[in-house]
């Protein structure tokens, strides 16, 4: 399936996460803020790169970018509405939400090494079970900025041991979508209190012998925005990405 058609299932109603669509395509985080706000989160994503790593921004009010051919209103399979630091809404589209001031961020995802992965042979859990991601709020603040602060997010997947090297290596290769993980191994060492209750996705089983690696997330900076107290803000349902045109080769480092 190429971007556009999955954009367009999903402008047609289809609601799902995106792990594993479009295989070969880059997918991306989406964040939107007021015009006045684009050089904080600027600042915020430079000084927390591996957690914000921005792939493209859009002209305010625009709803495409040069890299997703889209309409970024519409085409993804969920958003979640920002107003006074709270989560207010989780919606199908926001055309009604989308204001000609909002400055949209299209920031970087672990999918996008999830088929490299598998192709070095290390499993991928929510692949296997045809969930979402497990992402977590961890204690670990990331720097902050005049007016944006808060906690870094991570996604985890529990890999055998013995690959855990392998992992390593392989998501290393992809810096600009975050890269080698941030931890490994007792997740209570990041504040994380339950790996069966994630903060936003599914829950997936960890098997004997298998150690729980945790990459940056690109939901960190709707986290930032809840922090903050920020007064209006538009992402994307964690795990419902952008699916973008350019392909996921195209951040592999040689």
């Amino acid at each position: 399936m190429s971007p556009a058609q999955a954009r367009e299932r999903f402008r047609t109603g289809e609601r799902v996460p995106t792990a594993g669509w479009c295989q070969g395509w880059t997918q991306a985080n989406l964040i939107a803020v007021p015009k006045r706000l684009r050089y904080e989160l600027l600042l915020f994503a430079h000084r927390n790169p591996q957690a914000c790593p921005v792939l493209d921004i859009g002209e305010p009010g625009a709803w495409s970018t040069e890299l997703f051919g889209g309409d970024l209103r519409t085409d993804l399979p969920g958003y979640r509405l920002y107003r006074g630091g709270e989560a207010v809404a989780d919606l199908d589209d926001v055309v009604a939400e989308w204001r000609e001031d909002l400055v949209p961020f299209l920031i970087g995802c672990s999918f996008t090494f999830e088929r490299a992965l598998l192709n070095a042979g290390v499993p991928v859990r929510h692949l296997e079970s045809g969930t979402n991601v497990p992402m977590y709020v961890t204690s670990v603040p990331c720097r902050s900025t005049g007016s944006l602060s808060g906690p870094l997010v991570v996604s985890m997947r529990p890999i055998p041991g013995e690959l855990v090297r392998t992992a390593i290596e392989v998501s290393g290769r992809y810096p600009l979508v975050h890269g080698a993980p941030v931890h490994i191994g007792d997740p209570a060492a990041i504040g994380v209190d339950d790996l069966a209750r994630p903060d936003y996705g599914d829950p997936v089983e960890v098997r004997t012998g298998e150690v729980p690696v945790f990459w940056a997330c690109g939901v960190t900076p709707q986290a930032a925005v809840l922090a903050s107290g920020i007064d209006f803000a538009i992402g994307h349902l964690p795990g419902h990405m952008a699916i973008m045109d350019v392909r996921d080769d195209d951040y592999l480092e040689p």
